[in-house]
């Protein structure tokens, strides 16, 4: 099976109320953690790869990756470029055989935001690849994305109609209160989406799919064994599971998740080598990092996205 686009896959998840999981991937044992528990529960799945992942594992090597899983898992898989901030970057990606790309012109004004964006969407819609855009901007650090708190602002729901219109992006990743990386809050102040945006936007655009970044829910669990094996990550706090249900069950069909990903990775690996300190063998100290992946993404596609046996 080849790589596939995320058009029928939204398309069903908006009739079926639920949404797609759109993980990030950096190497090989992430890239199997999440697509052998997706093949688990036989789930659809979005692996999506960052400009900054990109570097770090080269172009190629995440194709050939994400090929083998498909191999291996027989699943329907969606290969996005996440947060591509400029034209060249997702035109590498489409010619490179991504069947996705995003490009986020959140930092320019409306009207150069359509314009970037609608460029990026002709070249993507003539090689068959979808495009996804971005209204409002999510604050947060992740990767090459960094905007402050003052910097951020919520999704304006009247201008989503004429950005579509203008553009003719296939999704439309909104900004409702989630926020990128692992300290998305401040200490005591709870996490609150703002599920009146996500309905007056859905109202506006009946039937087309929405894209909630920043949606990881930093799983305590995780976080104690960080904290436990050296870390200092006590002020950590995500989005609750319950709201991304709820989102999930309206108009959004992808739901991005990256933070809870390192996290499980991360846990695994501090955790095996403080009771192993001797030990030395990737092999060994990277397994349980990918067994926590597995884990995690089991949970969230069952229990957050509601995609099992959608595949």
């Amino acid at each position: 099976m080849p790589l596939v686009t995320s058009k029928e896959m939204f398309q069903k998840a908006y009739e079926g109320g639920y949404a797609i999981g759109a993980f990030n991937v950096n190497n090989m044992e992430i890239i199997q953690g999440i697509t052998e528990a997706a093949k688990e529960v036989n789930a659809p799945l979005i692996l999506q790869v960052s400009a900054g992942a990109r570097k770090y594992a080269k172009h190629t090597y995440l194709m050939k990756l994400v090929e083998a899983a498909i191999e291996d898992t027989g699943l329907p898989i969606c290969l996005h470029l996440d947060h591509g901030e400029n034209f060249d970057i997702c035109k590498a990606c489409i010619d490179g055989g991504f069947t996705s790309v995003m490009i986020d012109g959140s930092h320019h004004s409306f009207e150069k935001n359509i314009e970037v964006t609608r460029q990026v969407v002709e070249y993507a819609h003539a090689h068959g690849v979808v495009v996804e855009g971005e209204l409002g901007r999510l604050a947060g650090v992740e990767d090459d994305v960094n905007v402050s708190a003052e910097d951020s602002s919520y999704t304006d729901p009247e201008q989503v109609e004429e950005f579509v219109k203008a553009t003719g992006v296939d999704s439309l990743a909104i900004a409702i209160g989630t926020s990128h990386g692992a300290f998305k809050f401040k200490p005591g102040q709870k996490p609150q989406l703002r599920f009146d945006i996500l309905d007056e936007v859905s109202r506006r655009l009946p039937g087309f799919p929405i894209v909630l970044h920043g949606a990881s829910s930093v799983i305590p669990e995780y976080v104690n064994l960080i904290n436990a094996n050296g870390g200092a990550l006590e002020d950590a706090i995500g989005i609750p599971e319950d709201m991304l249900r709820q989102a999930a069950r309206l108009s959004v069909c992808k739901i991005n998740i990256d933070s809870d990903l390192r996290l499980a990775m991360t846990a695994g690996v501090r955790s095996y080598l403080t009771a192993n300190p001797a030990h030395f063998d990737p092999r060994q100290y990277l397994k349980p990092g990918r067994e926590l992946i597995h884990e995690l993404v089991k949970n969230k596609i069952v229990n957050v996205l509601g995609s099992d046996g959608k595949a």
